[in-house]
């Protein structure tokens, strides 16, 4: 990588150098909803720093490659590159006589021997270098019998739904790299579910095994519908009559509309439940809807609703406030 193409991931993510790895996922997860490409259509700006949020986060949240990037700078993918295992001077990648930031790369005789170094892999005596960390010694065999234990890397992407393709399920294609791939979410998703997409995760940088992918699920908020836990909940505007008289009432759901018998005397704030009418649920079932009632007055009076409002007032002798009056400090 030339110097000039160098990219600060820490700027990137807006986040310090020292930041740890919950402050990492944090910012990402911040960025990559507001940049997501679901939500800004047609918009190339934020689809370029998009994958750029992703390609900070893949290395960032990686303890080994976030190693890697802080010690080697603009280098840091080169030292994943496999030269000669032979032990010969030119094994190195070319990296023989390179010096990055006072490091002198010289001092290893091959790509081998510096690896063992960074992952504790090799079989003799541990040192310490001039950045101050140190690797412990292992078992026998070294770099050549640990390609195996190299983990794959998983990765992670937010992904926003609306309620509606989260209620009814949904398919989804987006780019990973130069790979399309096409995803079906199931009914019921919503904001903290996770789908794992196995084998579409980074490689890893030493076996080429590919890690899982896992979505974050984040829902757009909805006009009318939110959650309190699994259950969804509806305000419902209802009239001064209807709260002290009783009625029924048309009540949306996800899947339609329903009538509801609302009892006489109820108070504004009150809920009532209707049972199976809420959120899709892994086991197929429903969860309930809650309806929060609202009572709303009328702004604008005709002349006969005004006088019945009058005729109310002076007949009636209900006094909400009657246990309040003889309240003191």
């Amino acid at each position: 990588m030339a110097a000039t193409d160098f990219k600060d991931y820490y700027q990137v993510l807006g986040i310090s150098k020292n930041a740890s790895a919950d402050e990492i996922k944090k910012a990402y997860r911040k960025l990559a909803r507001k940049y997501h490409p679901d939500l800004n259509p047609g918009d190339k700006q934020a689809e370029a720093r998009f994958k750029e949020i992703n390609e900070a986060q893949e290395v960032l949240s990686d303890p080994e490659k976030r190693q890697k990037y802080d010690q080697y700078g603009q280098y840091w993918e080169q030292v994943g590159q496999g030269g000669s295992r032979s032990g010969s001077s030119s094994g190195f990648g070319g990296f023989n006589n390179v010096d990055v930031g006072g490091f002198d790369f010289s001092q290893y005789g091959n790509f081998e021997d510096f690896i063992n170094e960074i992952l504790g892999r090799a079989g003799g005596q541990s040192r310490s270098s001039s950045y101050g960390y140190r690797t412990s010694t292992s078992a026998p065999g070294g770099f050549g019998s640990g390609y195996g234990d190299i983990p794959a890397q998983d990765s992670e992407a937010a992904i926003a739904l609306t309620f509606a393709e989260a209620f009814n399920g949904t398919q989804k294609q987006f780019r990973i790299g130069n790979e399309t791939v096409k995803v079906r979410i199931p009914a019921g998703a919503k904001t903290g579910s996770r789908l794992r997409i196995k084998g579409k995760g980074q490689p890893s940088p030493f076996s080429g095994q590919r890690g899982d992918l896992y979505l974050n699920i984040e829902l757009q908020p909805h006009p009318l519908f939110k959650f309190t836990g699994d259950n969804l909940v509806v305000e419902l505007p209802i009239t001064p009559e209807e709260a002290v008289l009783g009625a029924e009432i048309t009540v949306p759901t996800p899947d339609g509309k329903v009538t509801m018998k609302v009892p006489p005397g109820v108070d504004s704030g009150q809920s009532l439940r209707l049972k199976g009418k809420g959120w899709r649920q892994p086991n197929k079932q429903r969860s309930d809807l809650m309806v929060k009632l609202k009572i709303v007055t009328p702004k604008e009076l005709s002349q006969t609703e005004r006088e019945y409002y009058q005729k109310l007032q002076q007949a009636s002798s209900y006094n909400p406030r009657k246990s309040l009056e003889d309240t003191r400090l």
